[in-house]
Formats: structure tokens, C-alpha cells, sequence
């Protein structure tokens, strides 16, 4: 009798050049090469045991990769790259990190207008935002500093400037935070929770 069959994996072109640039290239740590072999392999239509066997690997670690990818397949390059796909989870009892999938959470809630999240306002701020994303649970704390950084990074505009108004920005936030806006604020957004740290 047949076991369950593997995840599929079917990559884009985008994403097949990618990760073949990423094995090559010298500066890529070693276990980082082989996580992106692992899902190079498992994209040709092999099963966990044989692309273990040829990557000298354990089942579970093919099926590990083999799953991570899949779950993260739907958030575009551009907003999470080949490195951060392929990562450590955080360690139990290590730094509080947050991890890409809490990000992702974090982006697409950034990405949706506040009324969703039941907040009686036309715009974020970064202090509502940081309340925001602990009410849904995506994380147990984080400040509003904090949330406006990772907004920033993962929008990769100026340091002065944020998301989000998708009333203002329509288009440029798509369903499940696909594409993140750039929208100017003020230098030193999220340290109060005032007005003054409102998303503009």
C-alpha cells in the first residue's frame, strides 16, 4: 500500500533561477545550499526518500524543507526572500525573533484597512498597528517602533517612510499583503503612540 504522497512543488521560473543562483553562489552558507537543493530536487517530481538519498540527507529534513516551502510558496519574492525562506526557526528558549510567517501575518494586517480589525480609524498609526497585532495573536509583544521597522524593511523604501493607507494607495496592497506601499512619514515613527505617529 501506497504512503501519503509529498507535498508538490511546482516553482516559477523567477523562482528556479533563484534558488540556482543562491547554490552557486560562494557566499551562501552551506546549509542554506543544501535546504535549496532539497527543494531544487523535490521540484523534479521526487519523493522525500529519494531526493534524501541523493542529497544524503533524513526523510524528515526533505519533508521539513519540502513543507516550509510550500507554506511560504504564496508570498512573493519580492517581500520574502530565498535566505529568509530557508532559515532557522527560532530556538525554544532563544531571542524572541519574528519569524517570516509572523511577518507575513503582520504585513497583510498592515495591508488591510484598520475598520477590519474593528479600530475606528481611517489610517494606521504605529501604536494602533502594534496593538493590533498582538489583539489577533500573531505575536505575544512588540512595540511600535518595532512594527513600523519591519514594515519599512519589508517595503524596502527610505528609512522616513511606511505603510499604510490602502484607502489613499489603492492597488499597491494586494489580498495576503502581496505588495507592500510606500507611504511617507515622520522620522521616528512608533516611539509614542501619539498622533504624531500616525502612517501617513
Amino acid at each position: 500500500m501506497r504512503g501519503p504522497q509529498p507535498t508538490r512543488i511546482d516553482l516559477t521560473d523567477a523562482e528556479q533561477t533563484q534558488l540556482e543562483a543562491f547554490v552557486r553562489r560562494h557566499s551562501t552558507p552551506q546549509q542554506l545550499v543544501l535546504r535549496a537543493q532539497i527543494v531544487l530536487s523535490a521540484a523534479t517530481g521526487l519523493n522525500n526518500a529519494q531526493v534524501g538519498r541523493a542529497l544524503a540527507v533524513t526523510v524528515d529534513t526533505v519533508r521539513l524543507w519540502r513543507t516550509r516551502w510550500a507554506t511560504l510558496q504564496a508570498v512573493p519574492l519580492a517581500d520574502l526572500p530565498i535566505a529568509e525562506r530557508l532559515a532557522d526557526a527560532p530556538r525554544p528558549g532563544g531571542p524572541s525573533r519574528i519569524t517570516p510567517e509572523q511577518v507575513c501575518q503582520i504585513v497583510a494586517l498592515a495591508c488591510a484597512a484598520p475598520s477590519v480589525s474593528g479600530r475606528p480609524i481611517s489610517q494606521w498609526s504605529a501604536a494602533e498597528l502594534a496593538d493590533a497585532i498582538i489583539q489577533r495573536g500573531i505575536v505575544d509583544r512588540i512595540s511600535p517602533r518595532h512594527a513600523a521597522r519591519i514594515l519599512k524593511k519589508r517595503s524596502q523604501t527610505p528609512p522616513d517612510s511606511v505603510l499604510v493607507d490602502p484607502q489613499q494607495r489603492p492597488g499597491l496592497c494586494h489580498e495576503g499583503g502581496r505588495h507592500l506601499p510606500a507611504v511617507r512619514g515622520r522620522a521616528g515613527l512608533g516611539g509614542t503612540g501619539d498622533r504624531g505617529d500616525q502612517l501617513r
